[in-house]
C-alpha cells in the first residue's frame, strides 16, 4: 500500500512516500481504508522523536475512511461502515490524567498517512453525517484536545468570557467554535490580520493584534478562562487578563517550555493554572455528540495529496495555516 513513512534520517529528511506492506487485523481490530487524513503539530514533533535507527514508521494521527476488514471478536462495527479514527489508545474512561500506557496513533505504532490503517475496533467511531470526508479526516486530535481543555478542565459555562491567544491553528479554531456554541463571549489574539478577520467572521467578540497592549485593547474587561497554547511568549500577558479566581488551561508551548512567573501576583489573584492534553474515549464520544448537535465543521485550510507532503509540512511549520491542513488518501 502507498504510505508516507519516516525512516533512517531525523526530521523531514527522513520522510518518504512509497510502498509498505499492509497487515491483517488481529482479534478486536479493524482495518480502515482511509479516504482523508489530517496534519497536526504532533506530526512535526514525531519526525524528531522517531529515531533513525527505529523501524520505518507511518506517521499521522487523524483520519477517516471505510472499514474493509474486521478481526475475530469485533462487535459494533461492520465492513462498509464510515468511520473516523479516535487517535487515543488506551484511555477509555474520563479521568484526571491519561492512564499508564496511553499512546497516540502515529507513534509508536503506524498512523494514518497511508491507504490503510489497523486500529482497535473501539477507535473506529461512526462518522458524523454532517461532515464531508475532508472535514472528518482532520477532526479528531484537535477537536478532542479543544473539548477537554474547554469543558473538562476549563469548566466552560454559558456567559463566560474566554480568551484564546494565537488564533489560527486547528485546536484554536475548534476552541473558538466550541466556546461560541456553548454561549461564551470569545476574545482572540493573532499577529495576522487575516486570522483576526476570520475569527471575527466566525463570531469572536474581539480580535486583538498580539503585538499591542492586550489590557488596553480589552478596556478593563477581564476573562473567566484563558486557553493557552503559545507558551512563554504570551503566558504572562494571559495571566494579566484573568479576573481574580480565573483559570488558565494550557495544552501547548510553541514558543518555549520555560516561563517566569510572579508567584505573589499569582496567589494574590487566586488564579488556577491547569494542564491538559488530548482526552479519553468517553470525552471523544461527548465531543462527537456536541459537534453533531451544533453541526460544527472544522475550519479548513488546504488539502494536499500525500505526495505533496513537503508543501503541507512547510505550511504548518511556518504557521501559515488558518484552520486544518489535510491529505487526500483516496480521491
Amino acid at each position: 500500500m502507498k504510505a508516507l513513512f519516516h525512516a533512517e534520517k531525523a526530521g523531514i529528511e527522513g520522510l518518504s512516500y512509497g510502498e509498505l506492506p499492509e497487515s491483517v487485523p488481529g482479534p478486536g481490530e479493524v482495518r480502515v481504508k482511509l479516504k482523508t487524513a489530517g496534519l497536526n503539530h504532533r506530526d512535526l514533533f514525531t519526525l524528531n522523536r522517531h529515531q533513525p535507527t527505529d523501524p520505518p514508521l507511518i506517521i499521522g494521527s487523524d483520519g477517516a475512511g471505510i472499514i474493509e476488514a474486521v478481526g475475530d471478536g469485533v462487535t459494533g462495527v461492520t465492513i462498509g461502515d464510515e468511520v473516523i479514527i479516535n487517535p487515543g489508545l488506551g484511555w477509555k474512561e474520563l479521568s484526571d490524567a491519561p492512564p499508564e500506557g496511553f499512546e497516540i496513533v502515529g507513534l509508536p505504532d503506524h498512523g494514518t498517512f497511508a491507504e490503510k490503517i489497523i486500529v482497535p475496533a473501539e477507535n473506529a467511531v461512526a462518522k458524523p453525517a454532517h461532515l464531508s470526508w475532508d472535514e472528518a479526516g482532520v477532526l479528531s486530535l484537535a477537536a478532542l484536545t479543544a473539548y477537554r481543555a474547554l469543558f473538562t478542565r476549563g469548566k466552560l459555562q454559558s456567559g463566560m468570557k474566554v480568551l484564546i491567544p494565537g488564533i489560527g491553528g486547528g485546536v484554536a479554531t475548534f476552541l473558538l467554535q466550541f466556546a461560541l456554541a456553548a454561549g461564551a463571549d470569545v476574545y482572540v489574539t493573532s499577529r495576522s490580520e487575516e486570522k483576526r478577520a476570520k475569527a471575527l467572521d466566525l463570531g469572536a467578540k474581539m480580535a486583538i493584534d498580539s503585538s499591542e497592549n492586550w489590557e488596553q485593547a480589552l478596556g478593563g474587561v477581564k476573562m473567566d478562562l484563558v486557553i493557552e497554547s503559545v507558551g512563554a511568549a504570551t503566558i504572562n500577558q494571559s495571566l494579566k487578563q484573568l479576573r481574580k479566581g480565573g483559570t488558565i488551561v494550557t495544552f501547548g508551548s510553541s514558543t518555549g517550555d520555560m516561563v517566569n512567573l510572579n508567584l505573589r501576583e499569582f496567589f494574590y489573584g487566586q488564579f488556577n493554572l491547569l494542564g491538559s492534553t488530548m482526552g479519553s474515549a468517553e470525552e471523544f464520544e461527548e465531543m462527537i455528540q456536541f459537534i453533531s448537535k451544533h453541526e460544527i465543521k472544522p475550519v479548513m485550510d488546504q488539502m494536499y495529496s500525500l505526495d505533496q507532503y513537503q508543501e503541507a509540512f512547510q505550511r504548518l511549520d511556518e504557521a501559515k495555516q488558518l484552520g486544518k491542513i489535510g491529505f487526500y488518501i483516496e480521491e
